[in-house]
């Protein structure tokens, strides 16, 4: 646990303010803190906006960085990269997996990203991928705090894995997931969302469960998650990943659809990278995208979050587990481009996914934890623009990455002229 005093703090509101940390809690935040001893460590936010860290509410940190492993998803289809997937992994080691995982963890605080949730595929018996993503959290308990998903890839009915999922949580996994669209039946995915449910209930978990990630509008099982959610009692501790075919559900059912999600506060993580990379590779034109439904979740009172989901793996080439990326691939995908609507795409990769993960003490407000990232940006909107530098990463109190604010200068008729890109350079009429 570490001090430090964060002077000139751009705030979402337009003001500025002083952010004091003292063992590695915000103990005070004010127009102007002084007192503080000479010796204090300050660091000076000149004005640009200051935010609690980014959370990834959906990723897949061990297949992470094995793209071309053992070849490339040709199709780019979701199927392929099962397949794909399911063809690494004989071939995986712990060191390879912990290794990949490590790096990818330092891209993630770099970027600012403290938290994330990731799902551990456990239907391989030995569990060597559960063991080595439990390594990954411990290694990483100082900087990152992580939530790992008791995964079923192959699916838990089909794969026969439930005595592996059961396995993975008594190690030390933390929530219960699911993928029922990839069991055989509509049935049979019906029935895996209910025994997983129940399983959740009965050791206090929560659930977060791959639902519906297909372009088929038939595939319903968000509503069977609905209904065991509220079945159970469990309102506001269950979360519906993808739910992708709502791209595709007609409005009408859509519309009886909404208020049972909000019947049982199901919580919804979209990924808009990989959604919209996945889905539609059936079509021809019209084409799909796939994202689900976002704006009329908002709307019907739903938190939603987004997720990376993938980073240079078999579903995915590209990434650097950016979460300003992914929030701006989804405002635009989502025609989200109000200025309340890109609020809520930034609190989509802010404070809803923490909502959903349950963190405890996140956000700048007295009594939080002593996290923070200071982004190259005057305000949200700068920062969903331009994605810009994070000056500063603190963790407790304790700065723990850094870099350069970006300056360009020109050199015009004659001129030395220097610009950052923020709305500082606009001139308002």
């Amino acid at each position: 646990m570490s001090d430090l005093l964060v002077k000139n703090a751009g705030q979402a509101s337009g003001n500025t303010s002083d952010i004091l940390i003292r063992n590695g809690v915000i103990e005070d935040i004010g127009s102007t803190i002084d007192g503080v001893a000479d010796n204090f460590p300050v660091i000076d936010a000149e004005g640009y906006l200051v935010t609690a860290p980014f959370v990834d509410s959906h990723f897949h940190l061990d297949a992470t960085l094995s793209y071309g492993l053992p070849r490339v998803n040709q199709s780019g289809t979701l199927l392929e990269g099962i397949k794909l997937w399911g063809e690494l992994k004989p071939h995986l080691t712990a060191d390879a997996l912990v290794g990949r995982a490590l790096t990818l963890c330092r891209w993630s605080i770099a970027r600012g990203t403290l938290a994330i949730r990731t799902h551990v595929d456990i239907t391989d018996p030995s569990l060597l991928a559960v063991e080595a993503m439990l390594d990954v959290k411990r290694q990483m308990a100082p900087y990152i705090d992580f939530q790992l998903v008791a995964f079923p890839q192959d699916g838990l009915l089909r794969a026969n894995s439930m005595d592996n999922l059961v396995r993975a949580l008594d190690l030390g996994v933390d929530v219960v997931g699911g993928i029922p669209h990839f069991e055989r039946t509509m049935e049979d995915g019906a029935r895996s969302v209910a025994m997983l449910c129940e399983l959740a209930v009965e050791r206090g978990l929560l659930v977060d469960m791959h639902c519906d990630e297909s372009d088929d509008p038939m595939s319903r099982h968000v509503e069977s998650l609905a209904r065991e959610t509220t079945r159970l009692g469990m309102q506001g501790r269950v979360a519906g990943s993808h739910l992708t075919s709502m791209h595709s559900m007609d409005n009408y059912y859509v519309s009886k659809l909404l208020p049972l999600m909000r019947e049982a506060e199901l919580n919804v993580i979209a990924n808009p990278l990989i959604n919209i990379s996945l889905q539609g590779r059936h079509d021809t034109y019209p084409k799909r995208r796939g994202m689900t439904r976002v704006p009329e979740q908002i709307a019907a009172g739903l938190t939603v979050a987004f997720g990376h989901d993938c980073v240079m793996d078999p579903w995915y080439p590209l990434g650097s587990h950016d979460m300003l990326e992914v929030a701006s691939m989804g405002l635009h995908v989502a025609q989200m481009t109000g200025i309340e609507q890109m609020h809520h795409c930034f609190d989509a990769v802010t404070h809803n996914p923490a909502k959903i993960l349950h963190l405890r003490d996140y956000g700048l407000q007295k009594g939080c934890n002593g996290d923070l990232v200071i982004l190259q940006a005057t305000d949200v909107v700068d920062a969903l623009r331009l994605k810009p530098a994070r000056l500063a990463v603190v963790r407790r109190g304790k700065v723990i990455s850094t870099t350069p604010a970006v300056k360009y200068d020109l050199a015009l008729g004659g001129q030395q002229i220097q610009t950052d890109l923020t709305s500082k350079d606009l001139v308002r009429r």
